[in-house]
This record gives structure tokens, C-alpha cells and sequence, in this order.
């Protein structure tokens, strides 16, 4: 993201988070190509408008931030998405961008729905999984319900007429803290291209809630729960590392040169090779002259064209 422009002096957010001095962007630049992607996403697969699930966290809130500045928030719908163990910060966070934007908002609770399927230990309800998965672990059910928010919000994408925004940034892609289908999943991604680092910049410059921009991030799986102490990194840290082993292309002794602890070097270059599945779609078996994906591939185009 470095190619959009230089930093500026001061960049947006100082004093909000901290910025390693290789991830500070022109947040002017990354908001209008930004904007212009919406924009030209749209209009090319014939839609007008779009459906973001807004969790409270700084990535869905700066997506609709610059989803209501690419196309107004009247053609904007924000669902909430909650589980019984979601925090209570979480829908309050989302529900001060709904009314900082103006746009429509929805909630639906998606507890009965996880429920049906795991059951609930502490009542002794039993789902469709049995007993086994009244014990399921975290990571299990935290794949269930980003699955099921993103059925939701693909179902709600039918009523209201618009394409489904992704929410997931760079870093989270690159070391797979993803759901394939679940939060993954998206019609575009506005902000897959920007570490978190590179996020907390663009959401200071459009106005996203200082709250929001300081608290830490969640993917909210259980009360308490932060993305840096269950993974065991710290954002810039881990930015500054993905940064040079990835966009710069730095090799192992590189990248030791600079300082960045061999156990983390490993660590993260495990990572990005072992999810790179998540980031492509699903390997096509060849049979035909023309096979989608392979060598049938078009840019997305509006209705009715003429091309075949």
C-alpha cells in the first residue's frame, strides 16, 4: 500500500495507536481509490447497493464508513450479528456508526441458530451435533458463526437489492485469522489490501469513532477474548514482519538482519504458506477448451453483455 503515495508528516491517528514508520500511508490517496473500487465494483456487476455486517470492531466500521462516502448511506445496510457470549460494547460500538452514518441498520441474533446446531452446555440443550458437540471447542463454533453471519447477510443482500462488502484486512488474510466462508467470504473487499496498521490510519482519517479505533481487537469468541493475546503477537509488530517477508520480498537472513526474532520469522512464514487456500478460489479440474477460472477469465461485467 506504500505505491498509493508518501506518508505524510503526521499521519492520521497519532497518538491513537502505534504506527511502525514502513506501514504509515497518504490515507488521502488509499480513501479515493478506495471509494473509486466501490464504486466501479458495483456498477460493473449491476448493483447499487450494499450490506455490511458491522461487529463494532474498527474493520467493519471503517468499511462502512467508506461504503456510505462511495455511494451514500441511504443505499447502506449495516446487520449486527450477535451471539449470546458477544459483548455488550460490541452492538453499542455498532450501533453509534449506524447513527453516525445515517444509514439503515438491522440485528439479528444469531444464537438460536448456532444453537440448533452445537446446542448450549449450560442449559444441556443437545443439537443437531449430539452430545459431541455440546463440547466443541471455541475455534469450532467461532467457524459456525462467522458462517452463519455471512449466510445471513447473503440472504439480506437478496432483500435489500445489494452485493455483500467484505471486512477482513490484510494481515488477517495473509496469516489465515480468517473463516473460509464465513468472514472471507464477500462480493469485494475494500480493505484487503491495508494491514491493520494501515486500518486504524484510514478509519482515524474518515472519523471512525476514537473508541472504536483504540479498544483492541476482537473477533469476539468469548468474553475477554483479544486477537493479540490469543495469537500471541502484537499488531505493528507483526505488520512491520509481513511487510518485509511480503510486499518487500525479504529473505530469512534479511529479514534476521532487521531484528525480527527467527521463532516469529518461522511463525509467520508458516502462516502465510499455510493458508494461502483460503486466498484462492477452489482449484478447477481441467477438461474443456475453456474452463472457468483457468482460462476463461473476464473482469466482472455488467448484465446482459454481449461478450462470450
Amino acid at each position: 500500500m506504500s505505491a498509493v503515495g508518501g506518508p505524510r508528516a503526521v499521519p492520521d491517528g497519532a497518538g491513537l495507536f502505534d504506527l511502525p514508520p514502513e506501514l504509515a500511508i497518504d490515507t488521502d490517496v488509499a480513501r479515493r481509490v478506495i471509494i473509486e473500487f466501490i464504486r466501479g465494483q458495483l456498477r460493473q456487476a449491476g448493483f447499487e447497493r450494499a450490506v455490511v455486517g458491522l461487529s463494532g470492531g474498527i474493520d467493519s466500521a471503517l468499511v462502512a464508513c467508506l461504503v456510505a462516502e462511495a455511494i451514500g448511506p441511504e443505499q447502506l445496510l449495516c446487520l449486527m450479528l450477535p451471539y449470546r457470549t458477544s459483548a455488550a460494547a460490541s452492538r453499542a460500538d455498532a450501533e453509534t456508526v449506524i447513527r453516525q452514518l445515517g444509514c439503515a441498520g438491522d440485528l439479528v441474533d444469531i444464537s438460536p441458530m448456532v444453537d440448533a446446531y452445537f446446542g448450549w452446555p449450560e442449559s444441556g440443550v443437545v443439537g443437531a451435533a449430539g452430545t459431541e458437540g455440546l463440547i466443541a471447542s471455541a475455534l469450532r463454533r467461532g467457524n459456525v458463526m462467522a458462517r452463519i453471519r455471512m449466510t445471513v447477510l447473503y440472504d439480506r443482500s437478496v432483500t435489500w437489492s445489494g452485493l455483500v462488502v467484505g471486512t477482513s484486512n490484510k494481515t488477517e488474510s495473509l496469516i489465515g485469522y480468517t473463516t473460509l466462508f464465513g468472514d472471507a467470504a464477500s462480493a469485494l473487499n475494500p480493505i484487503g489490501d491495508l494491514y491493520k496498521s494501515q486500518v486504524r490510519q484510514v478509519a482515524a482519517a474518515v472519523g471512525v469513532p476514537e473508541a472504536i479505533i483504540r479498544k483492541a481487537p476482537s473477533a469476539d469468541l468469548w468474553p475477554g477474548q483479544t486477537d493479540e493475546t490469543e495469537a500471541g503477537f502484537s499488531y505493528p509488530e507483526l505488520d512491520r514482519l509481513l511487510y518485509w517477508l511480503v510486499d518487500r520480498r525479504r529473505s530469512v537472513e534479511e529479514l534476521d538482519a532487521k531484528g525480527f526474532a527467527p521463532e516469529r520469522i518461522a511463525w509467520a512464514m508458516k502462516a502465510v504458506a499455510g493458508s494461502e487456500f483460503k486466498r484462492q478460489v477452489a482449484p478447477i479440474a481441467k477438461l474443456g477448451p475453456r474452463t472457468s477460472g483457468v482460462d476463461y477469465l473476464y473482469p466482472r461485467r455488467r448484465p446482459g453483455s454481449a461478450r462470450t
